[in-house]
């Protein structure tokens, strides 16, 4: 990877190297993303099988899709959709947070492959998979544009990205940075960059230039007394898009 252009940003390499050790504890900082799993594994699910034309009775929906979880972490997400059949490929920029994730996989008896590398450097060796999950990534990468242009490479023409991030708005300042972060403490302080966080609107452009076109755009929000995630119609603070890339876009 060293000839490779990257959008690894060194400070959040450096947040997530430092807590690494902390993914499978549902009570820690990682705990959103335990709580919305159940959630959005299966709007994943519910997505794929549609877009892609599966069957909808099977007790492994995804079975035959190679799936790719670009900053898998400790693999939270990547086991949810192996057990729905899919080979998932998982891949991270901190070293230590997938050698977790191999090793948790292992003893659930997963057949994850997990690796450590960046979306670029997948993009270079000219990999291709039916589904990208791009989910909570685009807001931590140093180079936007370069992050999303390397992932829609990733998606087979007919395939599927699904991107989850939080809108750059006065709702998510408040919600996401100084309620979540500071007076409620349910994330570590500097979790999140205000500033990085993009706009539905220009992920949709960037898609939009790989030929990929957004069919639909769910926000979510969380329950603050029960910490229970639910899609809603509200944009404003987390949201989920999903974009199809055309079948007639070069491979």
């Amino acid at each position: 990877m060293t000839n490779t252009p990257s959008t690894i940003d060194p400070a959040e390499w450096a947040h997530f190297e430092k807590i690494a050790q902390l993914w499978w504890d549902a009570s820690g900082p990682f705990w959103p993303l335990h709580r919305m799993n159940a959630l959005r594994a299966g709007y994943i699910r519910d997505q794929l099988v549609e877009l892609l034309g599966l069957e909808t009775d099977a007790t492994k929906p995804l079975k035959g899709l190679r799936i790719l979880d670009i900053g898998c972490g400790g693999g939270i997400l990547s086991e949810a959709i192996a057990r729905l059949g899919a080979r998932v490929h998982g891949v991270d920029m901190v070293e230590r947070t997938i050698r977790i994730a191999c090793a948790h996989a292992e003893g659930q008896g997963l057949g994850v492959e997990y690796e450590c590398c960046t979306a670029e450097a997948l993009a270079a060796r000219g990999e291709r998979y039916d589904a990208v999950l791009n989910m909570e990534v685009v807001e931590h990468v140093a180079d936007l544009p370069l992050f999303m242009h390397s992932c829609a490479s990733l998606v087979r023409p007919g395939g599927v990205m699904l991107v989850a991030t939080i809108n750059r708005s006065l709702a998510s300042f408040i919600s996401a940075i100084v309620g979540a972060e500071y007076v409620l403490r349910w994330l570590p302080k500097g979790t999140h960059h205000w500033r990085k966080f993009p706009r539905p609107e220009e992920l949709e452009a960037l898609l939009m230039g790989d030929r990929l076109a957004v069919v639909e755009l769910r926000g979510m929000a969380v329950n603050p007394l029960n910490r229970q995630f639910r899609l809603v119609s509200y944009l404003g603070v987390n949201y989920i898009l999903v974009a199809i890339k055309r079948t007639d876009a070069r491979a």
